[in-house]
């Protein structure tokens, strides 16, 4: 009687996980100003909305930086980098789903309702292991997906100058700040469908178009492929590609937005192997073409010849970059409407203007760094590493710890993973492997090149590695001593620059 009794107690929970949303999304429907059209394209929450969501997230501008990887780690790590990272990254949002559907089960069972509220996965932590959790996950999601955001306007920039010149990085990095910031209105991750589906499609293009363009255009005169070269190099390029398929710090928020969160378990596995089909020929036929001289060019769009294509290629990028510009922002948009209390406002023109505070650290932080492709790399060691890979494999191991929380799981783990003992061997591999390897050395590699970006370049640089002012080759860390590049010698070192250094034409 007591197992029936579980049984239907676990089938009625999980139809008020399905029918809630379907709830929801009926109420919406019912407003008589919303066409079926714009329903269509408007209010996604089905399994493909999801894996559009996924993918499109998961390959936005790091794409463009891959060949850059490639040319650090060399061919064959880099292949086996991204086949790795990738399941890596699959496992670890399978884990993240399970803890989701874990903390929302239980919250159903004490007659919680969600209907105004969107779960996030710092109150997932909250919910199974306490309030120190849920602090630990917010800094790293928050911080995370502020720097995140940070790279989309960088990548911007750096994308639209390689078609108009005429106005420096910088200046087009304020332009797309601004026409990013308008993401404000987009309610949720339930109101991104033809965007996500739009999204992907565009990168198609654009990888396809770098495999395509590269194989065309052959190799470059006495082209070497002499990477791995040092070790900070290396590692510099491994953390990117962790940083690549670290896209699970909106994980919860696509479950959320999921008619039944429960089907999402495979969905960004499906979705890694999408990508891994964009980002192993494109990344591989680039560094073929050009080998080394990567190095210099972080961007790989900066190496092919300007043609109808490449623009296009750009063009589909930058409204890809909006895109995913949006969805790193809107869970940071949910925090903060939670701490002003607007969180459950209907008004969308209320909760928009809201938001804006949100922005606007993220344009300036945006204009300071603006180092495409290193940036990269730094997140993911210092941030994603955390986020995406140790955070939730240990927060697992720790909720179902003890044998009456792994025997009351809603979801145990399947026969085929070698039950709870396969499943804790592999977590338990993957906190090892992404302390040592990826915080450990990657975040030495990330911050020894990172610094050496500002070293040599200076902060507010104008147009960072433009055509008239190449990166130099790392070959050694970078001295603590003034570098002679008067640029950055004067900001870094003198406490006030002088009004004429601004106005000065620099070259950067």
């Amino acid at each position: 009687m007591g197992s029936t009794a579980d049984c239907s107690e676990e089938k009625a929970i999980e139809s008020v996980m399905a029918g809630r949303y379907i709830e929801m999304e009926q109420e919406g429907e019912k407003q008589p100003t919303k066409s079926r059209i714009s329903a269509l394209l408007w209010h996604g929450g089905s399994a493909y909305d999801a894996w559009f969501s996924c993918a499109s997230n998961q390959v936005a501008q790091v794409l463009l930086t891959l060949p850059y990887s490639f040319s650090q780690l060399g061919m064959l790590s880099g292949v086996l980098f991204q086949l790795f990272y990738g399941l890596m990254g699959s496992w670890t949002a399978y884990l993240i789903s399970i803890l989701y559907v874990e903390y929302r089960t239980r919250k159903e069972r004490e007659k919680v309702d969600f209907r105004n509220h969107v779960i996030q996965w710092f109150e997932v932590l909250d919910g199974l292991l306490g309030k120190h959790w849920r602090n630990v996950g917010l800094a790293f999601n928050c911080t995370f997906l502020l720097f995140g955001s940070v790279i989309q306007l960088i990548a911007c920039a750096s994308n639209i100058y390689y078609i108009n010149d005429k106005l420096d990085k910088r200046t087009w990095t304020y332009i797309f700040g601004a026409c990013c910031a308008t993401t404000v209105f987009i309610p949720s991750f339930r109101n991104y469908r033809i965007w996500s589906f739009l999204g992907l499609l565009m990168t198609t293009y654009t990888a396809w178009y770098l495999a395509v363009a590269a194989l065309l255009h052959g190799q470059v005169e006495g082209v070497k492929h002499s990477g791995p070269k040092k070790m900070v190099l290396y590692f510099t390029g491994a953390t990117n590609i962790l940083y690549t398929f670290g896209g699970h710090a909106v994980t919860v928020e696509i479950m959320h937005a999921m008619w039944k969160p429960q089907k999402f378990k495979a969905i960004y596995l499906l979705a890694t192997g999408y990508v891994l089909t964009l980002t192993l020929p494109s990344a591989a036929s680039v560094y073929w073409a050009f080998g080394d001289e990567l190095l210099e060019r972080s961007n790989a769009l900066a190496l092919l010849p300007q043609t109808r294509y490449r623009d296009a290629a750009v063009v589909l990028m930058l409204i890809h970059q909006f895109i995913t510009f949006g969805f790193a922002c809107t869970p940071l948009y949910f925090v903060w409407e939670k701490a002003i209390g607007l969180h459950d406002c209907r008004s969308l023109c209320k909760r928009a203007a809201a938001r804006l505070p949100v922005v606007i650290p993220i344009w300036f932080l945006a204009i300071i760094f603006p180092f495409f492709g290193p940036i990269n790399s730094a997140v993911g060691a210092l941030l994603v590493s955390f986020t995406v890979y140790i955070i939730p494999a240990a927060a697992h191991m720790l909720t179902f710890r003890s044998a009456h929380a792994r025997e009351n799981a809603v979801e145990p783990p399947p026969r085929y993973f070698g039950g709870w003992i396969g499943v804790y061997t592999i977590n338990g591999f993957i906190v090892g492997w992404v302390v040592v390897v990826g915080f450990g050395f990657g975040g030495w590699a990330s911050l020894t090149n990172f610094i050496h970006q500002i070293d040599t370049f200076g902060l507010f640089t104008k147009c960072y590695q433009c055509p008239r002012s190449p990166l130099p080759l790392l070959n050694s860390p970078p001295s603590l001593a003034p570098s002679s590049n008067h640029n950055s010698t004067q900001f870094i070192f003198s406490p006030a620059p002088s009004p004429a250094y601004f106005a000065a034409p620099h070259g950067h």
